[in-house]
Parts: C-alpha cells; structure tokens; sequence
C-alpha cells in the first residue's frame, strides 16, 4: 500500500476510535454481556464491544507496522520488476534490430522476473538460434520448460518440424500438461500431422483453426484444399479413397488440386472410370488448363471417348493450348501422326511451351523422322531456358538441313527478313513449324 492511502487509513481509523470510544464509554453496553480477565490475582472487568474494539485497534496497529516494516521489501521489489520490464523491452528490442547477444544478455536477467519470464526465454531461444548456437537455446529451452510448459511444447514443436521430425513434433504437443492447446500449438500440431502423412488427421482439425481465426481466409481455404488433395492421395484402398471424396464439401469438387488428386490415386488403384468422370465433371463445371493437361496426359485407355470430349470442349476454347497438346496427345497414341503433328503445331503456336515440342519430337521419332526430332527436343531445352525456338527444316538433299532461328510468336515483318529454308507466317496459328499453310 502507498503512504499516503496509509495515513488516510490511519485517520479514518483514528475517527472511528473516537466515535466507538465515546459509545463504549456508556453503562449501556453492560447488557451485551461482560468479559473478565483475571491475572496475578487481579480481575479486569470490560464489556464484549470494549473488548472487540480493543482487539480490533490492536490487530490494525500490527498490521501498520507490519507495513511499515515492509514498505523497504516491496519497494525493492517494486524496484525489480520495474528493471525487469526495461530489460525486456531492451531485449526485444535489441532481437528486433538483430542485435542477438545484447538481446539475449537483457533476456535473462529479465527473466528473472517470473511474470515475464516465458516472453523473456521464448525471445531468447530465437536470438539464439539466429546466430546457431545449439548450447544456448538447449539451456533456454530448459529453463523454459520449468516456467511455462505450452511455451516450452510450442518452441519443441516448431523446432521439430524445421528438423523434419513431425512425428516427434506431434509428441511434443499432445503432453497432458499443455491440453488444451492454444491456436498456434493447433496451427503446429495440423502441420506435423499433414507431414507426417496423416492428412485426415489434421483436416479434422479444420474447424477449430477456422474458429480460432489463426489464419487469413485465403490461407485458410488454400490449406483447407491442399489437406483434402493430401488427404485423397493417402487413400490406402478404393473404399478409402470413396469415403475421403464423399466426405469432402462439394465447393472443393471443382477445386482442380483436389479433383487432380482425386483422379491420381484412383487410377493408381486402378479406378479409372470414376477418375476420367470426375475430371470431365470438372471441367464442364469449371474450365482449368491444368486439368485438361491432366486429362490428356492420363493413362488409361477410352481414347476414343477422351478424344470426343476434347474436340467437344474444343469448341467452347478454341485457344487454349493444354487443350491442343491433350489433343495432339491423344492422336498420337492412337497411331494418327499427321492429325497429332497438326495439333501439336497449334498448340505450339497457341504458347503450349516445352512439353509441345516434346510431344512433337516423340511424334517424328515414331514416324521415323530422328532429324526433325532432334530439332523439337532442342527447341523444349532452349524454350525451357527462355531462348528463342528455331524453325524445323527437312533436308532436302544431302546436305544438312538449313534452321534459322524464328520467335515462336514472331511478327510477319521479322518473319519476312528470315533467310530460307525459314518460312514466312502470315499468323502463327494458319501455319505449321515449316511454313505450310494448314487447310480451313
């Protein structure tokens, strides 16, 4: 207590004293009953009210002096903690500028205080670990651990999983002592589980991370969709992998990391009727070049169905290059080269990229040309390296063939001043990678 809420004590004390006095000093107060004390033979005779009053104003006096006597104590501790709230403002502050061994040397000593002590080690712990020194966070850790043990389980956790141990780090975290966990020991633990390959875990832990608010909305609806993805790819059998999609929610049906997950395993476990149906749901539903790449690099048969729906979606995106190339694929493995080097060319054209011109090169070694192969695979390795593609041409006698090196998206003036064998393209979606105009 303050002095001055002392003295104001010890007036208002005073003036009650006067006032009980002056009722205590009545004869009336006989009727309340009398108390007497005897001692060396000698009888003290008070009523009950004097009494209480008396011991009332002799318990008030020790505790003033009991006070008194340690107003010296509390203020140095007052003192202390006061010093402690400097060291750590000090600390972080120091942490926050870099300043690693100023921070933790501030850090322990405000440690000291227990109200703070956790903030203290916890800060510690990471100064130290910025300058890697594995002695100082192993004691702060220990000290940590004695003082606040859900701090201590969080800094094992996060650790662990830097040190690719989820397993250990879920460990950490399901200590009774620390149940239950506060939201950034839920976000940690959802982690470890999803590493640990037990996505359907942590995915249960959904709604108490949403509920939490740990996590913006974005962030949450992306984790949301890669632990069902994860959660699908871990199905051990068919009847696993039916209830994992029955139980995700129908907004994620259509998210294309799912559905391409989904497609994945089931035709890992050989369920490829349900994959391609899944996948073709999806894009009618929602178009995704990712998926249509998926679906033409799938490997399964139904050619001929696959290929009906994609010269069906054709129609609705006919610039679409992962379109094209699943076209071009597809053509290819039903033995159709010319139909699949036309594609092929239109994906190209359309800025398919690298694996294009792969497509294009396998479909030349199938058809015996290794010449104009070569010059495809050399095109997906300068393409892959941001350089310009070079211009197919076919020897037409015994000499080597002549390239010149065209952009794939040149304009007809630059196209114009090419040296021969290079074509002139009026628009790189009319002609093929020789030149030759494509019938309408």
């Amino acid at each position: 207590m303050k002095p001055i809420q002392s003295v104001v004590v010890l007036l208002l004390a005073v003036v009650l004293g006067v006032v009980a006095a002056q009722w205590l000093g009545t004869e009336s107060l006989r009727q309340y009953g009398e108390v007497i004390y005897r001692h060396g033979g000698v009888d003290y005779r008070s009523s009950v009210p004097q009494v209480a009053l008396m011991v009332l104003v002799a318990l008030l006096v020790l505790w003033l002096l009991w006070s008194l006597a340690s107003s010296p104590f509390r203020a140095w501790g007052r003192y202390r903690r006061k010093q402690g709230r400097v060291k750590l403002i000090e600390g972080l502050q120091a942490h926050e500028y870099g300043h690693w061994q100023r921070a933790e040397k501030s850090l322990v000593s405000a440690a000291e205080d227990s109200e703070v002590s956790s903030v203290a080690l916890t800060t510690a712990v990471r100064s130290a670990e910025a300058r890697n020194d594995a002695a100082s966070v192993d004691q702060y850790l220990q000290r940590l651990s004695t003082t606040d043990a859900t701090g201590y389980a969080l800094m094992q956790a996060e650790r662990l999983l830097q040190l690719e141990r989820p397993v250990d780090a879920i460990n950490a975290l399901d200590v009774p002592g620390v149940q239950p966990l506060p939201p950034r020991g839920l976000w940690l633990r959802t982690e470890a589980l999803a590493r640990a390959g037990r996505a359907h875990e942590a995915y249960g832990q959904l709604g108490a991370l949403r509920k939490q608010k740990i996590l913006p909305d974005e962030d949450m609806a992306e984790l949301e969709s890669r632990l069902a993805a994860q959660s699908l790819l871990e199905a051990t059998d068919v009847n696993a992998l039916a209830a994992q999609w029955e139980a995700t929610p129908k907004a994620l049906r259509s998210d294309p990391d799912v559905v391409s997950a989904y497609a994945l395993r089931a035709v890992a476990l050989d369920w490829e009727e349900p994959a391609l149906l899944n996948l073709e749901q999806a894009l009618d539903s929602r178009w995704n070049e990712s998926l249509v790449t998926l679906y033409g690099q799938m490997p399964v048969d139904k050619l001929a169905t696959r290929q009906a729906n994609l010269q069906r979606w054709l129609g609705q995106q006919p610039g679409s290059p992962a379109l094209l190339l699943a076209l071009g694929r597809i053509a290819a493995r039903q033995g159709e080269h010319v139909q699949a080097e036309d594609y092929l060319h239109r994906a190209i054209a359309a800025g398919a990229g690298p694996e294009a011109w792969e497509a294009l090169g396998e479909v030349f070694v199938a058809r015996g040309e290794p010449t104009l192969a070569a010059q495809c695979f050399g095109n997906a390795l300068r393409q892959q390296r941001g350089e310009d593609s070079v211009a197919l041409a076919r020897a037409e006698a015994a000499g080597a063939p002549v390239a010149a090196v065209v952009p794939e998206r040149a304009t007809v003036e630059e196209q114009s001043l090419m040296s021969e064998p290079a074509p002139v393209l009026d628009h790189p979606a009319e002609h093929d990678a020789f030149g030759n105009r494509r019938e309408p």
